[in-house]
């Protein structure tokens, strides 16, 4: 009897439960369908609002422009723009023709928009699409994809690739270069660079006046080569020491000074190279073979030494593989592409932002000093080792390298093709037109920043100690973007994390061991050629502290 009622009872639970679970079922269906019937109506909500808004606007034609020749007259000798680098040539433009013109197709180059308004900055990366297209890096292109084919064999790296094929390659090396946890496995290593560098400099440093020498340049960019080393090629070259005389690197150091300034002429001014072989263009060919053949002997000699450890039955854990290491496991090329590209990217771009901010510190000693006290809690004898959690509580030290890349950034904006048409202040802007964003006009325009001139690392703090609870951050920027200095979206910066932790460490390591000065006009710091770089001696002051 007790079991037959128990029987009776499951069975009702059963077909209870049954009947509960399809109605459950049901009820998600049907929840499932309205979401997908709401979707679908705001959907076309939004493209008929963009429709709309692309119907009544005025056409492409009509945006502020000037005739090629008119503007090819300009960039020769003797013309309003002849000789002038890129960041005084866009705003030079801007002046002329407006916040929105188009640079008119020529000499084998397609017309470009350009336009100074941040408002459109975001409309352009909301459309940038699944593989964003970055204009520009044509001449090394062509270097990869016909000069030296042979060679890259379709792999051809980061930087100048574009659609799905950069699409594919950013896939494989993610992984290995943007977690925060592979990044953190290089800090010992970055760390014992950065200690090289502090002897380096009270070493050449004068005994009298404490000041280093005028080429303190080529020590940062040491620094900076053995620094990505440590991370591309799991070993230090000894460049700040031992190694002092290498050739290659010496080489390496020049040809990429050289890349920058012929890629300016290029790419931004008048050139028959799309047509015939010119004087500058065979220079590039040659100062990117140079490269290529200085980072691939390094990268071969990292290979070879890999292939010894693995025949001697050496594997080393995880945390200690470079990340030529990790993706070897990929894939042979790829692994060699990367690591060329981090040599080849990662010096001058570091060098120049590491110096904007030494010179931010040494001009704002009340800055240099209140960081100085958060440094002290991280690192308080000079021989302090950094831990993984160390550069997580230095939130100045972040604010800092922030507010010196607004004030000297190293690039004078990003440039997209959108993939959809899009409106901008009332003009259509078809889909696949290049958009130049240039953001360099902005950074210090008191519209968008409060006291844009001063260097205040406040502003990029979410709440600073001396602000109450309630009150808001008025040095803060009013537009997001505006300061992009790594890019956006999938497209930005894929050593960012690398750079951060270099950075990072080198200026909290130095502020330790130094006070530090620079007694010297900065009216011009910097010049802008495909990046900006120094444009004067960097005799900075190193007093122990």
């Amino acid at each position: 009897m007790f079991l037959n009622k128990m029987m009776q009872a499951k069975n009702f639970a059963v077909v209870n439960f049954r009947y509960t679970k399809t109605l459950s079922l049901s009820n998600i269906r049907l929840f499932q369908s309205n979401q997908q019937i709401l979707q679908q109506t705001q959907a076309a909500e939004v493209n008929l609002e963009a429709d709309s808004e692309w119907n009544q606007a005025k056409p492409f034609s009509e945006i502020p422009t000037d005739g090629a020749l008119n503007v090819l007259r300009k960039m020769l000798p003797g013309g309003k723009y002849y000789k002038k680098d890129s960041v005084k040539l866009l705003t030079q433009w801007k002046e002329d023709y407006g916040e929105m013109f188009v640079m008119p197709a020529m000499l084998g180059r397609k017309a470009f928009l350009i336009t100074n308004n941040p408002e459109h900055f975001e409309r352009v990366f909301r459309n940038e699409g699944i593989w964003p297209i970055r204009p520009g890096s044509e001449a090394l292109r062509y270097h990869r994809e016909k000069y030296r084919a042979e060679f890259y064999q379709d792999i051809e790296g980061l930087i100048a690739t574009q659609g799905d094929k950069w699409g594919k390659f950013r896939t494989v090396v993610n992984p290995v270069l943007m977690q925060p946890k592979n990044v953190k496995l290089y800090l010992q290593k970055m760390s014992q660079v950065n200690l090289e560098l502090i002897d380096r400099i009270k070493e050449i440093r004068d005994p009298i006046t404490l000041e280093v020498p005028d080429n303190f340049e080529d020590e940062i960019n040491r620094w900076t080569l053995e620094s990505v080393s440590v991370v591309a090629l799991d070993r230090q070259l000894g460049l700040l020491k031992e190694n002092r005389d290498n050739v290659a690197a010496k080489a390496l150091f020049k040809n990429l000074t050289e890349f920058f300034t012929l890629s300016l002429e290029l790419e931004f001014r008048p050139s028959l190279w799309k047509f015939i072989p010119t004087k500058t263009f065979r220079n590039f060919m040659k100062c990117l073979d140079n490269i290529q053949d200085i980072t691939l002997n390094y990268v071969n000699n990292a290979l070879q030494r890999l292939e010894k450890e693995r025949e001697a039955g050496i594997e080393r854990p995880e945390n200690q593989k470079s990340v030529l290491e990790k993706l070897l496991r990929i894939d042979k090329k790829i692994a060699t592409v990367m690591a060329m590209d981090m040599l080849m990217a990662g010096v001058d771009t570091t060098s120049s932002t590491f110096a904007g901010i030494m010179l931010c510190l040494a001009k704002n000693p009340e800055k240099q000093e209140k960081l100085r006290e958060e440094i002290l809690k991280i690192l308080p004898e000079k021989c302090s080792d950094f831990t993984d959690s160390s550069l997580t509580n230095m939130p100045y030290l972040r604010a800092c390298i922030k507010e010196s890349l607004r004030l000297y950034p190293l690039i004078v904006g990003n440039a997209r093709v959108p993939q959809k048409d899009v409106v901008l202040s009332g003009y259509q802007v078809p889909k696949g037109t290049q958009v130049s964003m240039v953001a360099t006009t902005l950074l210090q325009n008191e519209k968008y920043y409060t006291k844009p001139k001063e260097f205040i690392p406040e502003r990029w703090l979410r709440q600073s100690k001396e602000m109450a609870n309630n009150e808001i951050n008025e040095f803060k920027g009013t537009n997001p973007f505006i300061y992009l200095p790594f890019g956006f979206g999938s497209r930005s910066c894929i050593g960012r994390r690398i750079v951060e932790m270099e950075l990072e460490l080198g200026v909290a390591r130095i502020l330790r061991n130094f006070k530090v000065e620079f007694n010297y006009p900065v009216d011009e710091p910097f010049k802008a050629l495909l990046i900006n770089v120094p444009n004067i001696p960097l005799k900075f002051k190193f007093t122990d502290i």
